[in-house]
């Protein structure tokens, strides 16, 4: 390689020399794709940073939330390259049964081998806030990661999102990040995407975008309300809501006609359902005005859908669709994330795949890279689906981990054609994914009672079948009584029974 090894360097101070030095840092990505990154036996470097740098607020409603790092540790798969070592980072030390349930699922690789090329290093610190600041805040604990890293030639890392602290900590670090610049993010904001969907000529719910006030909502709402009085629900979203948390719906049931209607909307806002718990008025006044909110009407339906279409793009600017998912949503007016099937249903997931292309192609002509979704609401109209596009997410997500672990633990590859996952005879895959397993009952069980009855029944993934059950988010289970679980089958029924037989299995644990 020709790249010259960086050494590590304190962050500009000035925010002008700060991007400069970034995007220089990047600038060695395309090299190291073509050089590193295209051969399974090049040596390699993986900084894994699991850092939520989120809003707080919105992201202390998520129950366990300071546990979702464990998400990525689906990235221990990559030691199966045999010439690549992780550097996995974390708030609390990661438990050595989790550590060794997954790197056991690694196909051919002796588990000795693959601990010997993972470091894992943590703050000790399970406050609140994003991992990337609170090693930014610890030198001693940047002296051990650049010391893991033989050379920095062939490293980047990997985050969750990127947003300032993950900039200045691989400035800091010296090695650039797989991901989208945090000087993008605008892009993906509600508001963002909402302009962008409009420019790349895809359809969206009628709305309003770039509120930033409850005025500015009252108006909005009125507005819309005006334009269809039939209209029974609309949905305020905070520009940066994650996983549908920042997200109420409004009722217009009683709302007058006419003059009155935008008094009548400012006088009922307080009263918004909002589908964080715990969420109130002042906090989520508070957060519009912070960081601007849109307004859209409530697609209503009985047979509605929520798909998804992901893709990435690699640092030559190579645009690929990864995947597609029919997303689980939860919540009083079923807007929160849970979960997740592999593909998207046959009858629209390529129709999701062409429209979210549209975005993905001006995504990467503004400059991202990394992984990305595109999110829909689909219903029936007249014999055919319609989708309204609604989300960019400029970020790995609830769709990443379980697709991540398809990928690793098959080998397989997706088919763009037909929007499926094949294996490597040709055989296709599926599975049902879930973040969000939480029963009352299950509280009290550690990771090694979730180990150990998993063991016993038979609940792991075999690999001449190329099926079977891979758990994740251990740390939520004791306290919150929560987990995640992947399944995969060779047909979408198979990949259901297997989840539905999980949990039956750990229903008869706790009875």
């Amino acid at each position: 390689m020709t790249i010259g090894t960086p050494q590590p360097s304190e962050a500009p101070t000035d925010s002008g020399a700060e991007r400069e030095a970034f995007q220089l840092l990047q600038a060695r990505l395309p090299e190291m794709f073509r050089e590193v990154f295209a051969h399974d036996e090049a040596p390699r470097s993986v900084v894994v940073l699991p850092s939520f740098s989120l809003d707080a607020d919105v992201m202390a409603k998520i129950t366990g939330v300071e546990h979702y790092e464990e998400r990525m540790l689906c990235l221990l798969l990559l030691l199966r390259l045999p010439r690549t070592k992780v550097i996995f980072l974390s708030s609390e030390p990661m438990p050595e049964s989790v550590v060794d349930y997954y790197l056991h699922l690694l196909p051919g690789v002796p588990v000795r081998h693959a601990r010997q090329r993972l470091t894992l290093l943590s703050c000790h610190d399970n406050s609140p806030r994003p991992l990337s600041a609170k090693i930014l805040e610890r030198p001693r604990l940047m002296e051990r990661i650049l010391a893991a890293i033989p050379d920095r030639a062939a490293a980047h890392m990997t985050c969750f999102n990127v947003s300032g602290s993950e900039r200045d900590l691989a400035l800091r670090l010296g090695i650039p990040i797989y991901g989208c610049d945090p000087d993008l993010l605008p892009l993906g904001s509600k508001s963002g995407a909402r302009r962008l969907f409009r420019e790349a000529g895809i359809e969206i719910p009628e709305g309003s975008e770039g509120l930033g006030d409850s005025q500015d909502l009252a108006g909005a709402l009125s507005a819309l309300k005006a334009k269809f009085p039939d209209l029974r629900r609309a949905v305020v979203k905070l520009n940066e809501g994650f996983s549908g948390e920042g997200n109420a719906i409004f009722d217009f049931a009683g709302a007058p006609a006419g003059a009155g209607l935008e008094t009548w909307v400012r006088q009922h806002l307080p009263q918004l359902r909002f589908e964080a718990a715990g969420m109130t008025w002042d906090l989520y006044e508070a957060k519009v005005r912070e960081m601007q909110a849109i307004v859209e009407a409530f697609i209503e339906g009985s047979s509605k859908r929520s798909p998804s279409a992901q893709f990435r793009v690699d640092p030559t600017g190579g645009l690929e669709v990864i995947s597609t998912h029919d997303q689980v949503l939860g919540g009083s007016a079923q807007q929160i994330f849970l979960g997740c099937r592999f593909p998207a249903d046959e009858a629209y997931r390529l129709e999701i795949q062409n429209e979210g292309l549209k975005a993905a192609r001006l995504l990467r002509d503004r400059g991202v890279i990394g992984r990305f979704g595109v999110d829909f609401i689909s219903v029936p109209e007249a014999g055919v689906w319609r989708h309204y596009a609604i989300e960019v997410n400029l970020r790995k997500g609830g769709t990443t981990h379980p697709y991540l672990m398809l990928q690793f633990l098959t080998d397989g590859r997706y088919d763009p054609a037909s929007g499926l996952y094949l294996a490597p005879g040709g055989r296709p895959c599926f599975y049902c994914a879930s973040d969000n397993i939480e029963d009352e009952r299950y509280r009290g069980l550690t990771p090694d009672d979730l180990i150990d009855i998993a063991v016993l029944n038979g609940l792991h993934f075999h690999a001449a079948t190329q099926e079977g059950v891979v758990f994740h988010m251990f740390g939520t289970l004791s306290q919150f009584g929560k987990f995640g679980m992947v399944c995969l089958g060779g047909t979408p029924e198979r990949a259901r029974e297997l989840y539905d037989e999980a949990l039956a299995v750990l229903d008869r644990a706790v009875r």
